[in-house]
């Protein structure tokens, strides 16, 4: 019986040691086939984006021996290795571009080691610049590029003053592509949403926007039929509809699919928890929903424009695309109107539903009333509604603070 690959992100270590699957390989021939060299990708946290990085890592590096019997291993030419810059933001808070930059030094100077080359330069961009070229000139092949959750220092200082200068930092560390991409085989990058302000899009124009591409909608994630085949062995006595209703939903032009994260944990410990939502709601979500005054029954009737959720700007964030980026609201239904494409939002599924409500209700009670005891408020509201007792939802919100007003 395989193990649950619960918080693993290389392909070496799942298939080495026995863990549980699923194959996404054959995309990374069809994005090979398409022949774009530059590639974005948007998913929400914990959506499985890491371990794609490093599998696309390991077939460029000729790890051959780790996809047999897997869907690309007929289909590559093994005898030809790249050299692989792999950089993830996703460890860890940047406060300041100060830490920005030493952690991406610590980065480059982690992967030059790792190739046995020195590198001079000190400036993070021109650094960069330094390591695809050395890189390219030792191996005699160009350089593969793979960058996970580039956008994770903005989104960590998205309501904070100095946004801009880690945006500005970033900026022009991505634009190092472009300057260098005589020297690149390929590219790829995963995030929560799609700056419009970051000159990965603004400067580097020939980037392949793959988010909500039909024929990738499956990248990450795991669907129906991943779930009934590479996780029977835990499915004896499994409720699938049950299942389903909790933790399927998420649509992105393809098939619904599942959170692997609610997935494995779910299927490590049988119960009906927010086991992803409880990983960490990023404050400024709700900070936001606070400032706009977001009338929360509004999640069931949103539409926007595909041209809304292709990207945003940091100086006008629209609330409802921002829901969409981080996971908390998913594609309902298409509608093409004119020529033009609109999306009906939902929320994705039960986990999401229960964890949102509970969450805010305790995040706006907790700030109005900080200073009274608040223990079992949202138990009792669920029950008084749940029970149609009106009388009890008074009593809840007067025993947990709310005083009585005329």
């Amino acid at each position: 019986m395989k193990h649950l690959p619960i918080a693993k992100t290389e392909i070496k270590q799942l298939i080495e040691e026995n863990f549980c699957y699923v194959d996404k390989t054959k995309f990374i021939k069809q994005l090979i086939d398409d022949r774009h060299r530059y590639y974005f990708l948007s998913r929400p946290r914990r959506f499985g984006k890491s371990l794609f990085l490093d599998t696309i890592r390991a077939v460029f590096a000729g790890e051959k021996e780790l996809f047999k019997g897997l869907y690309i291993e007929k289909k590559w030419n093994w005898n030809i290795k790249y050299p692989v810059i792999s950089i993830s933001f996703g460890g860890g808070t940047v406060k300041n571009t100060e830490e920005l930059q030493a952690s991406i030094k610590f980065s480059l100077k982690i992967i030059a080691e790792e190739y046995n080359v020195t590198l001079s330069e000190n400036y993070i961009a021109k650094r960069f610049f330094e390591l695809i070229i050395k890189l390219f000139e030792k191996y005699k092949q160009p350089v593969v590029i793979l960058v996970d959750e580039y956008d994770k220092p903005i989104l960590d200082n998205l309501i904070e003053p100095n946004v801009d200068k880690i945006r500005e930092e970033l900026s022009s560390f991505y634009s190092v592509l472009k300057d260098a991409s005589k020297y690149i085989k390929f590219v790829f990058l995963t995030g929560v949403s799609k700056f419009s302000k970051t000159s990965i899009f603004s400067k580097l124009n020939n980037i392949t926007d793959i988010s909500l591409e039909k024929k990738y909608a499956d990248i990450c994630g795991y669907t129906q039929n991943d779930l009934e085949t590479v996780f029977a062995d835990y499915l004896h006595d499994v409720n699938l509809e049950k299942v389903k209703k909790w933790y399927n939903g998420y649509n992105f032009r393809g098939n619904s699919v599942y959170n692997p994260y609610d997935v494995l944990m779910f299927l490590w410990n049988k119960e009906y928890k927010a086991h992803w939502f409880k990983t960490g709601t990023p404050k400024f979500l709700l900070e936001l929903i606070k400032q706009r005054k977001f009338y929360i029954p509004r999640l069931k009737e949103i539409k926007v424009s595909d041209s809304q959720l292709d990207e945003f700007d940091i100086k006008n964030i629209q609330l409802e695309v921002l829901l969409f980026q981080t996971g908390y609201l998913t594609i309902d239904k298409t509608i093409n109107i004119r020529d033009k494409i609109i999306y009906k939002l939902k929320i994705p599924n039960l986990e999401v539903q229960y964890g949102l409500n509970d969450y805010l209700m305790n995040y706006f009670y907790a700030a109005m009333f900080e200073s009274y005891q608040r223990t079992g408020l949202s138990e009792a509201l669920y029950y008084a509604i749940e029970d149609k007792k009106p009388e009890d939802l008074e009593k809840a919100f007067h025993t947990n603070g709310l005083q009585k007003t005329t």
